[in-house]
């Protein structure tokens, strides 16, 4: 039977199953046999990670034909203002793409979130803040490139959701098997 899987991917953790020596990858947390990730997140990215034993559904997921929406929470260096969120939710240049228009809003820190490990650095004289992204591709550093280019770097970068998939109640290293029929219906 097919399976669709919902893990909260660790800060530091590969988004495979292999890796050099000394990688944390994702065959660290008894995930069932068969299953591979339907996209990817950056080691140091954190949250939600969709595996699937299913090549079509895998292709569904991942392709950006389908344009999954991806919700990003991101904590950045300094507080943006409008132009900057402006510029962020608008076509943006970054060399060698343009990103597509999205959907970009100022947010409080969570309350429900969990200290990474290892913290990000605390500088006393600089803010921090946190943004939104919802958007409908998801390119290689795509987040992180693009608060970069407006001037202000990504410290931490959570995705919360790939569609009407939900990171909730999943801590850190957590998996849960979610009914394929669903999955089917919702893809």
């Amino acid at each position: 039977m097919s399976q669709l899987i919902l893990f909260n991917k660790p800060f530091g953790v590969l988004s495979q199953f292999t890796g050099e020596a000394g990688q944390r990858t994702l065959a660290g947390f008894g995930l069932p046999a068969g299953v591979y990730a339907a996209g990817r997140l950056d080691a140091d990215s954190e949250g939600l990670l969709l595996l699937t034993d299913d090549g079509v559904l895998q292709h569904r997921l991942a392709h950006p034909r389908h344009k999954a929406e991806k919700t990003y929470l991101v904590q950045v260096e300094r507080e943006p203002d409008d132009a900057a969120l402006a510029a962020l939710a608008a076509p943006l240049d970054l060399g060698d793409f343009v990103t597509r228009p999205c959907k970009v809003g100022r947010i409080a820190e969570p309350d429900w979130l969990w200290p990474r490990d290892p913290p990000v650095r605390f500088r006393k004289s600089v803010p921090t803040a946190w943004i939104q992204i919802r958007l409908t591709e998801g390119k290689n550093r795509q987040v992180r490139r693009m608060t970069a280019k407006v001037g202000f770097p990504t410290l931490r970068l959570l995705r919360t959701a790939i569609g009407d998939w939900r990171l909730d109640g999943l801590a850190p290293g957590e998996w849960r098997i979610i009914d394929l029929a669903a999955a089917r219906a919702k893809a």
